[in-house]
């Protein structure tokens, strides 16, 4: 099935570049370009794509906000964040309105292709030991303004008492930054398993993704940032 993908960045270079680069892998469309966070809003209503790539500082609507919107009207897209710093704190927000991940703006073809691809399956974007670091920094960053959860993106962090013990265990080694393999190998159970914690998990605290919930874990404060 072929992933349709909307480009929102306010720099006409950039749009255009990884439209071309995008337009070229197997398997993508690019089916629209927004030049700020309102207009990505409203072409994701009507173009109904599966990935958006977003830019965080654009005029207008910021790609927080529009990412928020888009999360909050139950949108099916996926956001993946650009940038150009992978420290930016602002890339914490994006994740934690809702946004499945993030890439830098000098990402390859390859790596901007296989992204759209990883993000558009519903998986986790980074390499684990990335994840892990990066949502720990972000962490302490956010741990003295900790705002209150926003919907559909990391619930109640006391929501966290429906999932069983195991849940609870399999949330734990996803923050940590484990693939489902790797889980599976840890608690010596089959993959197919691990997905089926994995997706239960995430039903039962209303979250779209990994991202999301290792985002939660360490909101719930079930994994300490370090």
């Amino acid at each position: 099935m072929t992933i349709r993908v909307l480009i929102a960045d306010d720099q006409m270079m950039v749009r255009e570049g990884f439209s071309v680069l995008l337009g070229a892998m197997p398997g993508i469309e690019v089916v629209g370009e927004a030049v700020n966070g309102r207009e990505a809003v409203a072409q994701v209503r009507e173009l109904a794509p599966d990935v958006v790539l977003m830019d965080i500082r654009m005029p207008e609507l910021n790609g927080i906000e529009a990412t928020r919107e888009i999360v909050a009207a139950d949108s099916t897209a996926k956001v993946l964040v650009l940038t150009t710093f992978d420290l930016d704190e602002y890339v914490y927000q994006a994740l934690r309105a809702g946004a499945s991940g993030f890439l830098l703006k000098d990402a390859s073809a390859r790596q901007l292709a296989d992204g759209v691809r990883v993000v558009a399956a519903g998986e986790a974007l980074l390499a684990p030991s990335v994840t892990k670091r990066l949502i720990s920094e972000f962490s302490k960053l956010a741990e003295t303004r900790r705002p209150t959860a926003a919907p559909g993106t990391a619930a109640d962090p006391a929501a966290y008492g429906d999932l069983t013990e195991r849940e609870t265990e399999v949330l734990v080694l996803i923050a940590q930054g484990l693939s489902n393999a790797e889980i599976a190998e840890r608690l010596v159970v089959a993959e197919s398993t691990i997905k089926t914690h994995v997706s239960r998990i995430l039903v039962k605290l209303g979250l779209r993704d990994r991202t999301q919930a290792a985002v939660f874990a360490y909101e719930a404060r079930l994994v300490t940032p370090g």
